[in-house]
């Protein structure tokens, strides 16, 4: 019997439905996706995260710790744990010229992306656009079921799972063992990664560092080095 524990990275299956009317709005199912026509359905498939390190909803990742491989489990969760509470202060009113100087013709029921944010518009009078940017399941309970399909192990695979999920792109690597090190080719994500190390190293026991230029370590070498007496 293997169970779960923080950190340990598990590909996952799951459909989450909105409990007020059983209406599915997330699953890693491609034949229920196909059904409910969500889009980019082809892509969906189980996910690799890691438990405890918020890559999937918090009350859903919070319960996956001590659940076993293989079974299927049931939650519930009130909107705290969930998409949060509706906040009003998340409901604002714009001019609608900002709109038709885009060439977007405003109305109810209309979703937006703005500030990576997805937004509904709910009101469109007097030359004002009201807009709500509270997440359409703000307030509400949902339920999910998931199963955990088994425990990853394979370190590149680690990797790349978080490199998904955090960095929203790949960028090569290697590993060192033996020095502990996840290394980094991709200059420029230098500060980012220097940013995110003391996460990602919880996470795997690795270090994430850029590789360093060997012609700016000779440069520096030879301007430190000390003249002959």
């Amino acid at each position: 019997m293997t169970i779960i524990k923080k950190n340990d990275f598990v590909e996952i299956e799951f459909t989450g439905r909105d409990s007020s009317n059983n209406q599915i709005f997330d699953t890693t199912d491609l034949k229920k996706a196909k059904e409910i026509g969500i889009e980019n359905a082809p892509t969906i498939k189980p996910l690799l995260i890691s438990v405890g390190n918020e890559m999937l909803l918090k009350g859903l990742d919070q319960d996956l710790e001590g659940k076993e491989v293989g079974k299927t489990y049931q939650i519930h969760l009130k909107p705290d744990k969930a998409f949060g509470k509706r906040n009003p202060q998340m409901i604002r009113t714009y001019n609608i010229n900002s709109f038709k100087k885009n060439n977007v013709d405003p109305y109810p029921g209309m979703t937006l992306q703005l500030d990576n944010t997805i937004a509904k518009i709910i009101s469109v009078s007097g030359g004002r656009v009201m807009i709500d940017f509270n997440n359409p399941l703000a307030g509400r309970e949902i339920d999910y079921e998931y199963k955990i399909n088994k425990i990853i192990s394979d370190d590149n695979e680690k990797i790349n799972a978080i490199q998904d999920f955090f960095l929203k792109q790949k960028y090569e690597f290697k590993i060192d063992k033996e020095k502990n090190k996840v290394i980094f080719k991709e200059k420029l994500i230098k500060p980012l990664i220097e940013m995110i190390n003391p996460k990602f190293k919880e996470m795997t026991g690795f270090d994430f560092i850029v590789e360093e230029d060997k012609k700016e370590n000779k440069l520096i070498d030879s301007k430190t080095s000390k003249k002959p007496q």
